[in-house]
């Protein structure tokens, strides 16, 4: 069947990350999941958990980026529940805890934690700051803007585009959280919502933009952006193997991904920042995962329709994510 006839659209939310149990056999932050790869496939959908006997205890050592004594977290199985361990281990509102970073205290977005944690990685907790307001004026359609999320209903700035109308506003920086546009609460709304509609505001006029800043530790003070390089590929942790956090379906220990899962995952993430303006590693390692062992790009739409159906990817990108994969198999990097 020719690409986009008969293009299913019956996919679950791939809307915050669901609750589930950690399960035995591979790592990664996110089913879909960005920092996300190969490794061992965990347990099929829908089957229980294993026996809290029989599960990995994984314990991972955390700060507050800003400073903090060192804390211990273990027991989570996916985002929500890795930031309430962090709340807990610190006595913070749960709420309080915006994104994580994997060994480094300052808002890098290249070591910012999607999909996967190293099981050798050191967490860093960034909590909310400064809440500001800021009037934008979209002389151009493009604001220059990427964003990503946290998995847990914020959404916020990953990159700044230089030169880019954003990029002449101060006071907006990267991993600034977007709380409301003109006074429409964005909190529980996923990146690619967030992107939506700052791309359908009219151009030719204002809007405001309220934003909550990271708290920030005394030498992070001055640096106004950490926005993750063009092509900068998922940053994995330094240890044999990584915890995979999946949205549905239990976490799980695997490998790090091969040089060609990296690779791929690498080219989705441009093509959903092209197509999108958002970056989210967890989600491109989804579609690879969905796309490596298809034959043709219908078979890769019928499959991104049934699991990510909300996204609604149009076909040119779906053709896109295809060569990527198959690019990123026959080594043409």
């Amino acid at each position: 069947m020719p690409l986009g006839l008969g293009r299913r659209k019956k996919a679950p939310p791939l809307v915050e990350n669901e609750e589930a149990e950690p399960g035995r056999g591979g790592l990664g932050v996110g089913e879909p999941g960005p920092l996300g790869g190969g490794g061992a496939r965990g347990p099929h959908m829908g089957l229980p958990p294993p026996p809290a006997a029989l599960r990995p205890r994984l314990v991972f050592h955390t700060q507050l980026a800003h400073g903090s004594p060192t804390g211990r977290i273990e027991g989570f199985s996916n985002v929500k529940e890795l930031y309430g361990k962090i709340a807990e281990a610190f006595r913070l509102p749960a709420a309080e805890v915006m994104f994580c970073t994997l060994n480094t205290h300052k808002v890098d977005m290249d070591k910012l934690l999607g999909g996967q944690i190293g099981l050798e990685d050191f967490i860093f907790a960034h909590v909310k700051g400064q809440r500001k307001e800021v009037e934008v004026f979209k002389s151009e359609e493009a604001l220059g803007l990427t964003i990503t999320d946290n998995g847990a209903g914020y959404a916020f700035i990953k990159r700044i585009k230089e030169g880019s109308v954003i990029d002449h506003i101060q006071l907006i920086s990267v991993g600034d959280m977007i709380e409301a546009i003109n006074g429409q609460s964005l909190l529980g709304c996923r990146h690619y919502e967030v992107a939506r509609l700052l791309k359908e505001l009219p151009r030719g006029r204002t809007f405001t933009l309220k934003l909550t800043e990271p708290r920030k530790a005394f030498d992070m003070i001055s640096a106004r952006s950490g926005g993750g390089r063009p092509g900068a590929g998922p940053q994995l942790g330094t240890g044999r193997g990584t915890l995979r956090l999946r949205s549905r379906g239990p976490a799980t220990v695997e490998d790090l991904p091969s040089a060609f899962e990296e690779k791929a995952i690498e080219k989705v993430d441009d093509l959903l920042e092209s197509y999108m303006g958002i970056r989210d590693t967890e989600l491109a390692a989804t579609m690879v995962e969905l796309g490596k062992d298809k034959r043709n790009p219908d078979e890769l739409a019928e499959a991104l329709d049934e699991r990510l159906g909300d996204f609604a990817f149009p076909d040119e990108f779906v053709f896109d994510v295809w060569g990527a994969i198959g690019d990123a198999k026959v080594g043409r990097y």
